[in-house]
Parts: C-alpha cells; sequence; structure tokens
C-alpha cells in the first residue's frame, strides 16, 4: 500500500466522521423541540457509512476508504406529551417531541470525535514518513 493510499483513506474517514459529527449536533440541537403535529416533529437522524471500494482493482493491499450513503431518518417512535397549555398543543392537547437520546447521542459524539482524532493522527504520521523520505533522498 502506497502513502498516497493511505492519505486518501484517511481523508475519507474524516469526511465521513465530519458528516457523523454535524449529524449527532443536528439531533443534539433539536432533542428539545416541540410540535404539535407527528409528521413536522424532528426526527433523529443517522449517517449510513460503506466501504468504498476501488472499482478498478480488487487488490485489498491497496486499502479501502469509506464513503456516506446518505443520512436516514431513525424509525423510533416520537415522544407524545399531553400538554393541553402549551400554545403548539394539537386540538387534542398533545405536543410531540423529538426521538433524540441525548445520552446515545453524546456517545455517538465522543466516538465520532475519536474516530476523526485517529485519521488525523495517521495523516500526520503519513506526513512525518513522506518528509523523512525525502530527506533520505536529499543525503541528510
Amino acid at each position: 500500500m502506497s502513502l498516497f493510499n493511505i492519505m486518501k483513506i484517511a481523508s475519507t474517514g474524516m469526511g465521513a466522521e465530519s458528516v457523523r459529527l454535524n449529524t449527532t449536533a443536528s439531533n443534539i440541537a433539536n432533542a428539545n423541540s416541540v410540535s404539535s403535529s407527528y409528521e413536522d416533529t424532528y426526527k433523529a437522524r443517522h449517517p449510513v457509512f460503506a466501504a468504498a471500494l476501488d472499482k478498478a482493482t480488487n487488490d485489498m493491499s491497496k486499502g479501502t476508504g469509506v464513503q456516506v450513503l446518505g443520512i436516514v431518518e431513525s424509525n423510533k417512535p416520537l415522544q407524545a406529551e399531553y400538554a393541553p397549555g402549551n400554545p403548539l398543543a394539537n386540538e387534542e392537547g398533545y405536543i410531540f417531541k423529538p426521538n433524540v437520546n441525548i445520552v446515545e447521542e453524546m456517545a455517538d459524539m465522543m466516538s465520532a470525535s475519536k474516530g476523526y482524532e485517529t485519521n488525523v493522527q495517521i495523516a500526520d504520521t503519513t506526513k512525518r514518513i513522506f518528509r523523512r523520505v525525502l530527506q533520505l533522498g536529499q543525503g541528510q
């Protein structure tokens, strides 16, 4: 595996973790929002990743990056709460809250942050190796 492939794989990992961090941040930001209808209520979102296999060859020595296939909404049920005094309550007196679990989202954010950090370290290490190879070529 060449050093260029390592940089490419690390960069796809950073991109994927960045999408994961942004999606998690959006979920946390909307965790306390309420709505008067089930359809208009914010639903938790999660990115879907897949291995970005090199289509030109099946040689696994080249490594495999990651690609974001999309972002899907959670199918967990929303929380309905009886709050007839709330200005957003529907005709029956219910408000709807998102299906966002703050504890799960924080754990996911920490995991995504560590994944991003690991990919940055891989890219930095590869960059140092590039520098050392160039210095060897100069006779230093």
